[in-house]
């Protein structure tokens, strides 16, 4: 499991599209909107069981550090094998399909609570070693937890298991 995107760089300051920062040329730090993971699976048939332990460790990060992420916040990108074949994100609704508009795209739903995206690709340098935080690695097990990592950086932030 990794933390990618946005979230698992340091931070930067960027001039955003919203007013009046954008007239007056104001740079403010980048402001995340969501958490990405990769998580890489040998076997789709349990991502209803994913989907509830996200749920469940949300609710834990509120309970003991007081930070709440809603858990359609946090995308999962569902990974395959050492190719890192991309093969869909992990669905944030409790029951597959669910009868919405983002179930009627085509492959959703083939393997239950893994949603597809019209149009969406997922870019390998996502998975670039500039752009990717390790979290959990079956071998090694934690590696760290992305609730410890400081806005400056990761590299202080290795946890012990």
């Amino acid at each position: 499991m990794a933390l990618i995107g946005s979230v698992a760089r340091p931070l930067w300051r960027e001039v955003p599209r919203f007013q009046p920062f954008r007239d007056w040329d104001v740079p403010i730090w980048h402001e995340c909107k969501d958490v990405d993971l990769a998580v890489w699976l040998d076997r789709l048939d349990r991502l209803q069981t994913l989907n509830r332990a996200r749920s469940m460790a949300l609710h834990r990060l509120f309970e003991e550090k007081q930070i709440g992420v809603a858990h359609h916040q946090v995308e999962i990108f569902i990974l395959q094998g050492e190719v890192n074949a991309y093969r869909g994100r992990l669905c944030p609704f409790s029951q597959c399909p669910k009868g919405k508009r983002e179930c009627l795209v085509p492959g959703c739903g083939q393997d239950l609570f893994l949603q597809q995206h019209s149009g969406f690709t997922f870019w390998p340098d996502a998975l670039a070693p500039d752009r990717i935080l390790h979290l959990y690695d079956r071998r090694r097990s934690i590696l760290r937890r992305a609730s410890e990592i400081s806005a400056e950086g990761p590299e202080d932030h290795v946890a012990t298991a």
